[in-house]
């Protein structure tokens, strides 16, 4: 065949093979997402005063301005509330790295309309872990700062592999477009927070990451301002790689390796390794939620490894059960007897923690029921140790007829996480608390092998276990580190319904490690006892007792109450306490959203 000959055949197939091209686009289903990058104000840190929102068909609640709009964006196109809450983590990992991230877990509750769905994507430990993980050469704890620090700390992240089980049975939108928001930011810019520039400006150990060094600060380790426009071509790329190839590109290949390069190479080096991660999406992240009932309410919550729902229901049960006077709440404020009778239970309610909750794959419940330790009988039997004086530090109970031999787990500092309020159209209602655990994690980042700017942190969730793996009587800690096991956790993503109908009623959660357990109780008592809207009952001052000391959030309580609480023996310190609380209530004109002013969240709807 000679050459024009040739020339003239090949032009003519790509003009055909353009055209196929042409008709397979039109015929093909278009995108339903087209994403827009809407204003970003830049709002205030510390206390902000939020208005509440009156929403009539659906609603997103998050803890920040860019996260909210890419979940209402996602309902705007016909997404379910799965698929927003999704694009809402997903752009949190971009926009609040500091709390949670693809490089950390979550636990997931999605009410149908007939059957509340719990899914568990909290991160495992090593399969090479042991209980003497966090043990130095003479066999003493290491101090819960350098184990943070450290590739020790890094669990197998969770997050990803949950939301797609999730999105598979939940989801309407196709996967790949639940991921533009995020990779539309990644690659134009936001403009930084004030939260986050404070936060990476206080953090010390952070800048030293020789990946964070170079992102997030600047040539003489300043943190990047407020309003900065920041780029993440990294987590652009692997984001990308995830929504058009699944959850492989995440669990398989570089970004895997590289996360496990970065634990290994760590100075004080972990033990993953890419078989842990490859493995890790290979099991059902499909749990039981736990309901249980409470006056005229049912509440479900999260089984363990999350420590979160059974320390509110018995909170909330003990005090139901405990002689109160008919003034628990008055000019706005919870009375001096409502806070000590709250402050008692919650000690007994967290000895039982600290003894109790581990990993159910792990450890056996009390009476070979979780239950047991919420049922109104034993409730009844704790709620009478309650007097009119302060226990001090109050004793495990015994739901069961044989003494669980366990030891109880020393108070470890938690904190960090996010939380997730979502109802779509069609009234289904996500409840999702999402965490790295501490903020910035373990303080380590991973670009995922793709050798670009930017990236996402790694958890340093099993620093969630006991440190310790027995007493000083040799007793085992329910939550100490086995191998694959999951760490106690106090997330406590909720949702509400009415007893006798079933009717749905809100979905609350809140971030604050520990302290959650107290947030979201709060929050629950305030719209459900005292008749308040949720953004009223979120912004009720805060109170936190962890079997001990008694925490005030500062400058919000009188100087009487204080006084009062002193009188019956409490020991009271005053601190910030910086709850991140979303709710979502039904109404009977639709909804109403709450936001905590204590951070930089908003609800949006229609």
């Amino acid at each position: 065949m000679n050459d024009p000959i040739r020339s003239r055949l090949i032009i003519f197939s790509l003009l055909v093979f353009s055209l196929l091209i042409s008709i397979g686009c039109e015929s093909a289903e278009e995108s339903r997402v087209t994403y827009s990058i809407p204003e970003q104000p830049e709002m205030g840190t510390g206390y902000t005063e939020k208005p509440g929102w009156a929403i009539e068909e659906f609603a997103v609640a998050a803890a920040n301005p860019l996260a909210t709009d890419a979940g209402y964006q996602i309902i705007q196109a016909g997404g379910s509330a799965v698929d927003a809450a999704i694009a809402v983590q997903m752009v949190l990992t971009l926009v609040e790295p500091q709390s949670s991230g693809i490089g950390g877990g979550a636990f997931l509750l999605n009410w149908d309309g007939e059957q509340v769905y719990a899914y568990n994507g909290r991160e495992s430990a090593p399969a090479a872990a042991d209980e003497n993980h966090f043990l130095d050469e003479n066999g003493d704890p290491l101090p819960f700062r350098d184990a943070v620090r450290s590739g020790k700390s890094v669990g197998v992240p969770g997050t990803i592999a949950m939301l797609k089980q999730a999105h598979e049975r939940h989801g309407v939108l196709p996967w790949s477009e639940l991921f533009e928001p995020a990779i539309t930011l990644a690659e134009n810019g936001f403009k930084v927070s004030p939260r986050l520039s404070q936060l990476l400006a206080g953090d010390d150990a952070f800048r030293n990451d020789d990946i964070a060094s170079q992102f997030y600060y600047d040539e003489n380790s300043e943190a990047i301002s407020v309003g900065y426009e920041l780029k993440n071509p990294a987590l652009a790329e692997i984001l990308r790689r995830v929504a058009n190839e699944g959850i492989d590109a995440f669990y398989q290949g570089d970004v895997a390796e590289h996360i496990v390069e970065r634990i290994r190479s760590h100075e004080r080096p972990g033990n993953m390794t890419v078989e842990d991660i490859n493995n890790y999406p290979s099991q059902d992240f499909e749990t039981r939620a736990l309901c249980n009932d409470w006056k005229s309410y049912n509440i479900c919550g999260f089984p363990p490894p999350s420590s979160g729902h059974i320390a509110i229901m018995q909170i909330l049960g003990i005090l139901e059960q405990v002689d109160s006077s008919e003034t628990d709440f008055e000019n706005g404020l919870m009375t001096a007897d409502w806070m000590h009778n709250y402050l008692e239970a919650a000690k007994l309610a967290f000895a039982d923690r600290n003894k109790y909750i581990g990993d159910w794959d792990f450890v056996d419940a009390p009476a070979g029921d979780w239950n047991s330790l919420m049922e109104p009988a034993y409730l009844s039997e704790r709620a009478s140790l309650i007097g009119d004086q302060s226990m001090g530090t109050a004793e495990p109970g015994n739901p069961g007829e044989i003494q669980a031999m366990l030891g109880v787990q020393p108070y470890q500092p938690e904190s960090g996480t996010s939380h997730i309020s979502i109802v779509d159209r069609d009234g289904n209602t996500v409840s999702m608390t999402t965490t790295i655990e501490n903020g910035f994690g373990s303080r380590i980042m991973s670009d995922g092998g793709t050798g670009l700017p930017g990236g996402f942190i790694l958890n340093n969730e099993l620093t969630d276990f006991s440190l310790s793996p027995v007493d000083d009587d040799g007793n085992p800690m329910a939550n100490r580190v086995e191998p694959n096991k999951r760490p106690r956790s106090s997330m406590s993503p909720s949702l509400a319904f009415e007893k006798d109908s079933g009717r749905i009623l809100a979905s609350v959660g809140s971030p604050g490690g520990a302290a959650i357990i107290h947030y979201t109780a709060k929050a629950i008592i305030g719209m459900y006892d005292w008749d308040l809207n949720a953004q009223d009952a979120i912004n009720l001052p805060n109170f936190a007792n962890y079997n001990g000391a008694s925490v005030l959030e500062e400058g919000r309580f009188p100087s009487e109450l204080i006084e009062a609480l002193q009188d019956r023996g409490h020991e009271v310190t005053e601190r910030t306490l910086t709850s991140g609380i979303q709710a979502i209530q039904v109404t009977e004109d639709g909804y109403f959203g709450g936001a905590d002013p204590r951070r930089e969240g908003i609800v949006k709807g229609q």
